[in-house]
Order: structure tokens, then sequence, then C-alpha cells
């Protein structure tokens, strides 16, 4: 797998521990609502990053998910998931959150170069013989 674990890990526990309070208070599940194909993705991520916060001594966190197609997901979220990380597979998608959901700034692009949308993806044709 060509991710830089570590990164993605240090952005969920910036995530986890902007939630947290007292150590009674602490939230300990996160969910990451995201598009189907980032599923197995998404396994190897958790679990480095549910590593992490053991050897940071954050005891018992964990890491749900929910799967399903990118527009959905963003649909889902915007009537009221209650998502702590969404990686979606459309700028399109974000636009819902922005847009219609009001869930962060409409022009959310402009933070990237090129108004580019922050996600990685391979598309994969199968063509069968004749």
């Amino acid at each position: 797998m060509n991710v830089n674990i570590r990164a993605l890990a240090l952005v969920f526990l910036v995530l986890y521990l902007a939630g947290c309070g007292p150590d009674e208070a602490r939230r300990r599940t996160i969910l990451n609502v995201s598009y189907d194909p980032t599923r197995e993705l998404y396994r190897d991520i958790n679990t480095a990053f549910v590593a992490d916060c053991e050897k940071r001594g954050l005891h018992g966190v964990r890491v749900e998910q929910s799967h399903a197609g990118s527009g959905k997901q963003a649909r889902a979220v915007m009537d009221g998931l209650d998502a702590d990380v969404v990686t979606l597979a459309l700028g399109y998608d974000i636009d819902i959150l922005a847009y219609y959901g009001h869930l962060m700034k409409t022009d959310w692009a402009k933070s990237f170069p090129n108004n580019s949308s922050p996600y990685y993806s391979t598309i994969v044709f199968l063509v069968r013989k004749g």
C-alpha cells in the first residue's frame, strides 16, 4: 500500500483529540464515513491509528467505518449522520456538504493548489476478451 500511515494516523489523532475533555468524557469511538472502495484502505489505517493511540496512552480507542456510494454518504452526513471523519470520492459530494449542509466553507477547494480535490483514486477497467 502506497499510503503514509503515520501521516493519516496523525490526522485521525488530531481529530480525536479535538473532541477530548476530562478522562471520563473522552470520546473513544470515531466514525469514519467514506465511499465503498476505501473499506480495506481504512481498515489498515484504523489498525495503525489505534495502535498509535495505545502507544500514546489513549487506551480503548475504536474507529468504526461506514461505507456506501460517495453521494449517498454525503447525503447521510448532511441528514445528520454523526461522522467524525468524512472522506468522499468526488468534489461534487464535498460541495453538497458545503453548499446544502453548511458544514464547511463553500470555497473549500481554494485551500488546495489549483482548487483541487484532496483525494487519490484508482480507476480500473476490466475488459472481457472479444
